[in-house]
């Protein structure tokens, strides 16, 4: 069943992970994809995987902590594959290691708010004018169990952005629900990713399994399945939520 049949979706930060997983499940159920990032040449591999299972994908290059550029990337999607009806606002990462918050360095600081909340909120800001002038459109942003917990250990930057992004998706769902606008957050735990499965020890691994009552760690295609949901019709009450896609992990 194709829910998202002649829907036109842009996925930030989808050249690899969980955006790469959102954008081939969306293409998967219909829709039309710009998956954006900074790799071109990873942002190429998904998009061939794409195209290579019958979808239509487009790749954009931005950085979306600069207004001009998300709004250039915009304008691009809508020439080539028509008005935006879904936003997945996945880029951002953690650019700060753990530590005492009197170690934390402003450069630090301003670059994981910066990158998370700031790039979430200028990419929302971009595509909402179009959304309510047609009165429709879907929108998810991601945020992380570190946004929905404290930890000792917690990167203290990142957790801070990812909680920011949690009441600016709640704010703007408030917003702009009367022009028929939906947006939700999706809080994911650890997602075993390219990247972490390389960067976290195995025996760490099992260790964190522990710590899910679901007892396994998460993968791209979790939240990706979550945020299908989100976006479809299947789901046409629902909004201002974060969704805690994390086994169990965390109980808000």
């Amino acid at each position: 069943m194709d829910l998202l049949s002649k829907k036109i979706a842009l996925v930030t930060g989808a050249s690899r992970g969980t955006g790469a997983a959102v954008a081939r499940l969306f293409a998967q159920r219909g829709a039309r994809v710009a998956v954006h990032g900074r790799d071109e040449a990873a942002l190429a591999t998904v998009r061939g995987e794409i195209e290579r299972g019958g979808g239509i994908a487009i790749q954009v290059v931005a950085d979306v902590t600069k207004y001009a550029q998300i709004e250039a990337m915009r304008r691009k999607v809508e020439q080539e594959l028509g008005a935006i009806d879904i936003l997945v606002a996945n880029a951002g990462g953690s650019f700060t290691m753990p530590g005492p918050i009197e170690e934390i360095n402003e450069d630090g600081w301003h670059a994981s708010v910066d990158g998370n909340l700031t790039a979430t909120f200028l990419t929302i800001k971009s595509i909402v004018p179009g959304m309510k002038q047609r009165r429709r459109g879907t929108i998810i942003t991601i945020s992380s169990a570190a946004g929905r917990r404290p930890h000792p250990q917690a990167s203290i930057p990142y957790s801070a952005a990812k909680a920011g992004i949690q009441i600016l998706t709640q704010d703007v769902a408030a917003q702009v629900g009367p022009y028929g606008i939906r947006v939700n957050c999706i809080a994911p735990e650890t997602i075993l990713t390219e990247r972490n499965r390389q960067r976290i020890p195995e025996v760490q691994q099992r260790a964190m399994v522990a710590l899910h009552p679901i007892q396994r760690l998460g993968t791209p295609e979790d939240v990706a399945q979550a945020a299908l949901f989100l976006v479809s019709d299947e789901s046409a009450w629902i909004t201002g939520i974060v969704l805690d896609v994390a086994g169990g992990a965390v109980m808000v």
